[in-house]
């Protein structure tokens, strides 16, 4: 047996310290809770009083969104917020009241009129972020929309179906922020539910949210061709936001229309390295209609697919087509969002059996998600033009074990030496602690 073997084999383990903290960087986002008035507002808001488990609905609330910011995806991970000294580095109590077991009777209590109230808590705290220097203010917003399928085990899950996909689950619908990953709005919906189901109210909420919350220059709101619809084209109109829309190139009067593009216009675009592909637009109904052909070039693959594939998009941008494509290929950002969403802030899991309290879990995943970008923003801690990826700021940021020590009256939260980002949290703690407090 090796010295290093026989070191770890004869290491024993306790589970006894009581002034430890597992995920001691907590106290960043946690600060940035306090400054923005988090548990105050959701008491506000979030009106449960006369049901089970309804009490103290900002403190429940933000239990489960601090416990998915450390990287929980289940009820049950709350309880990593009761361990050790955790409690010192949180802006409000968890004590034997926000169990598990509590928490979740707490979600049940949670009807369609209590979704809406929390979510109406998401709407204000973006006003409140942005206000302190988050937001795109006079500048251009493009905000993505799209769904995704939020799988389920179980046959026992309310309102869960089979959708598209043909895999068992939830089908919410979100609308995100292109340059930072924000979650600006998302609506649970059944898993049956069709792609446009409710998109038009849908696109009325988070353009009127954002123009509340500061967003004072142009909007543009880009879309895949499960959102084609004219009727949402006649709401952006009406809005005043422009767009994006991808449309499906086997419909029959949108195939007609690419028919009348002479060949002579097609300008090569650098797109795919074993195929070519080109732009090119025309009419259709009036509205411009950007078409890209592609098709492969190897020369076995092209005797097998020898004919081009569209993909077209309506828009009412200024500007030529070959830009106009680049911007709209770039609506797969929303792609990482979602994936963060349940990678990094807990949706690849949904808890209940019950439909709203999944909802009311959704919208505490939106809160957890967006804290931690703008911790990052707020704090530092992204360089511009970079998205946030919550397991990257998990990993420096949150993750990192602490001990709370009293030196003369004065606690002090101890973390590891040489910890790499070490500067960084400090520059970015020292930032939001400079954020005035909202009540």
């Amino acid at each position: 047996m090796s010295g290093v073997s026989h070191t770890i084999d004869c290491t024993e383990v306790t589970f006894d310290d009581l002034n430890l903290v597992a995920n001691a960087g907590l106290v960043v986002v946690a600060t940035l809770v306090v400054r923005l008035g988090l548990e105050a507002l959701i008491n506000r808001t979030v009106r449960l009083t006369g049901r089970v488990g309804g009490s103290r609905p900002g403190r429940k609330v933000l239990t489960l969104v601090h416990a998915i910011i450390a990287g929980g995806s289940h009820i049950d991970h709350a309880d990593m917020l009761r361990t050790g000294a955790t409690q010192r580095v949180l802006p409000f109590r968890v004590t034997n009241s926000m169990a598990p077991s509590t928490l979740g009777t707490f979600l049940l209590a949670f009807t369609f009129g209590h979704v809406r109230q929390l979510d109406a808590v998401i709407g204000e705290t973006i006003r409140r972020a942005w206000g302190h220097g988050a937001g795109p203010g006079t500048g251009r917003l493009v905000v993505d929309v799209d769904s995704t399928i939020t799988e389920v085990a179980g046959k026992q899950k309310q309102g869960a179906g089979y959708g598209y996909t043909k895999r068992l689950g939830y089908h919410p619908i979100l609308a995100t922020r292109a340059d930072t990953g924000e979650v600006l709005h998302a609506r649970m919906r059944r898993g049956a539910a069709n792609t446009q189901r409710g998109a038009k109210r849908f696109v009325e909420e988070p353009i009127a949210r954002v123009r509340r919350a500061g967003a004072t220059g142009e909007i543009v709101c880009r879309f895949d061709s499960g959102f084609w619809s004219g009727d949402t084209i006649a709401t952006l109109g009406r809005l005043g936001v422009r767009y994006t829309m991808a449309v499906r190139t086997g419909n029959t009067a949108i195939a007609k229309a690419i028919t009348t593009i002479d060949e002579n216009v097609w300008v090569d675009i650098d797109y795919t390295p074993d195929g070519e592909a080109q732009v090119a637009e025309c009419r259709y109904k009036g509205r411009r209609l950007v078409v890209r052909r592609t098709r492969l070039t190897d020369t076995t693959q092209a005797a097998l697919w020898p004919d081009w594939r569209h993909h077209a998009f309506l828009t009412d941008l200024d500007g030529d087509a070959v830009t106009l494509d680049a911007f709209h290929r770039q609506h797969a950002v929303i792609e990482l969002a979602i994936r963060d969403l349940k990678e990094g802030a807990g949706l690849e899991h949904v808890p209940s059996g019950q439909f709203f309290a999944n909802a009311a879990w959704l919208s505490c995943a939106v809160l957890a998600h967006n804290l931690i970008r703008w911790a990052a923003s707020l704090g530092e801690l992204t360089p511009d033009g970079e998205l946030t990826v919550a397991r990257t700021m998990r990993t420096r940021l949150i993750a990192l074990p602490g001990r709370i020590v009293n030196r003369s009256g004065q606690h002090t939260l101890r973390l590891p030496a040489r910890w790499p980002w070490a500067d960084a949290f400090l520059h970015a703690l020292t930032r939001l602690r400079a954020i005035p407090q909202l009540a």
